[in-house]
């Protein structure tokens, strides 16, 4: 295994890449990938290319409004200094393949990790966040969908149809959606008690983050004309919002035939039962609502009286009650984390009672409930899973929860903090351990994984562009080297010369590590 994933990462020819939804790799010819790209970007309504790196203009921009938002008190130097836009990393696009779509298009996602506008877009979406599911409409998940069934009964002439939006990040209506922002923003009683942030303070930060969107791609520098960027950690709960907007106008206004007697809406999937042969007429009527033009819906109706929505299989009893069941795209490959890969013993345990607690949640008659488990079952197997670990799983869900669980859970909520460490096995359980004893708490990732040595979607980035490092920059007058971590490197002209201040290279040369090496050349 070891020479082929070695053999894979030298590979140009293909490109390896994760599928846009499920577990699945997807091997691609990377000419095929790079046209698709191509072809996308190409389209102009959506995108442009630009002649000039904005990231300087707007980075002075975002700075101007942060000195001004701290001048006026309303964040704190230790809040200005974490929105501080310290690199200056231009964000890279890549595409995820739909397979199970056809022809298998690319998602396009930006990855905006370490830009400008990183940090204050995820503070902006902890503000905003509770604004969204606030309606009857709103599905958080499977588990509350199968308990707004429970009571539902379907007559004979409804059916059941479900909606879905083409592309609706890039072709959501920031403008409009900027307006929806603010008039909840306005009517949020709570938001003082999340921020300091007036509502305008709020929006012209909303505005510069939905409107600044620009992206790499081939040493390209292109912007994004319209829509929000997923990828970016606001985007999410931009649209979410926007859709609670479209989907309150679409059921005020739908005409008596087809308006839904059930909606429920999970981001841009929407299940509806409506009267039957009313569904081109529905799906006319929410074409219509966006004053834009651009959000557009497809739709599927049930066969045989059964219909897929999210990862639930739906199907009308004769009495007009619903059954419900475990659905699996065509493309799902049963892959999960497998039991022999290096990973703390709880997480593969997690793995079985994820499967298991879905299984309760969801399955609604006890004969697809143990043909479920019978599935689980096998997969797990596949994936090295021994009898014991799945038998220990179901045994710890029969306890009833006692007040010593209570009492852990009430411990962990009182923790002093979290730590982050790299799987050792053996050393990382003894570290928990000790963090424990002071209050922290402790969560365990592989420091390496096949995914990290093989997918490799975007562009790679030139290693002085890499924030947040240290480096290693010998002289070439001397034999002394000059080492500092700072967040970006934009310019090393001094490279030519004998490095200065003196003592500023004296504190620092003593620092071992390296990160990246910049030959004397």
């Amino acid at each position: 295994m070891k020479v082929r994933h070695k053999t894979a990462q030298k590979e140009t020819s293909i490109k390896i890449l994760g599928a846009d939804k499920g577990r699945a790799t997807v091997l691609m010819d990377t000419t095929e990938y790079e046209e698709k790209l191509a072809n996308m970007l190409n389209d102009t309504n959506t995108y442009m290319k630009l002649d000039k790196d904005p990231t300087p203009r707007y980075k002075k921009q975002l700075v101007g409004i942060l000195s001004r938002l701290e001048k006026e008190g309303k964040i704190r130097p230790e809040d200005k200094k974490f929105l501080y836009p310290t690199a200056e990393i231009i964000p890279r696009i890549y595409g995820s393949p739909k397979i199970h779509k056809k022809e298998n298009p690319l998602r396009p996602i930006i990855d905006y990790t370490g830009s400008i506008g990183y940090n204050v877009s995820r503070s902006l979406a902890d503000i905003i966040s509770p604004l969204v599911g606030t309606t009857s409409h709103h599905v958080l998940n499977s588990k509350q969908l199968a308990e707004d069934l429970q009571d539902i009964t379907i007559e004979d002439d409804e059916c059941l149809i479900s909606h879905d939006v083409v592309s609706l990040f890039t072709n959501t209506p920031i403008e409009l959606t900027l307006d929806i922002i603010r008039k909840k923003l306005e009517q949020d009683r709570n938001l003082h008690q999340r921020t300091k942030l007036t509502v305008d303070d709020i929006m012209e930060l909303v505005k510069f983050i939905l409107t600044t969107t620009y992206f790499t791609s081939k040493g390209i520098i292109y912007q994004q004309k319209k829509g929000a960027a997923m990828g970016s950690p606001l985007s999410p709960i931009a649209v979410d919002l926007f859709m609670e907007w479209l989907e309150v106008q679409a059921i005020a206004t739908a005409p008596a035939g087809c308006k839904p007697k059930l909606w429920k809406r999970y981001v841009d999937d929407v299940l509806e039962i409506i009267k039957r042969g009313e569904t081109k007429n529905l799906t006319d009527h929410l074409n219509q609502i966006d004053p834009t033009g651009s959000i557009k819906f497809t739709y599927e109706e049930e066969i045989d009286g059964s219909i897929p929505f999210l990862d639930t299989q739906i199907t009308r009893k004769p009495d007009g009650t619903t059954k419900l069941s475990i659905y699996r795209k065509p493309t799902h490959t049963n892959q999960y984390l497998q039991f022999q890969s290096h990973h703390p013993l709880y997480q593969k345990l997690g793995v079985v009672r994820t499967l298991l607690d879905r299984k309760d949640a969801i399955v609604t008659e006890e004969a697809d409930k143990e043909e479920e488990e019978k599935k689980i079952n096998e997969a797990l197997t596949q994936c090295g899973y021994q009898s014991w670990a799945i038998d220990k799983v179901k045994e710890q869900k029969q306890q009833p929860k006692t007040s010593k669980n209570r009492e852990t859970k009430d411990t962990k909520d009182k923790t002093k903090g979290s730590v982050v460490v790299p799987y050792v096995e053996g050393l990382s359980e003894r570290m928990s351990r000790v963090f424990k004893k002071h209050g922290f708490s402790t969560a365990m990732k592989p420091h390496s994984t096949l995914r990290n040595m093989l997918v490799h979607p975007k562009d790679k980035r030139d290693p002085l562009q890499t924030a947040e490092s240290i480096y290693e920059i010998p002289c070439k007058s001397c034999p002394k080297t000059y080492i500092e971590r700072q967040a970006v490197y934009s310019k090393l002209d001094y490279l030519n010369t004998k490095l200065k201040p003196k003592n500023k290279f004296q504190k620092f040369h003593q620092v071992t590590k390296k990160v990246i090496h910049i030959p004397n050349s």
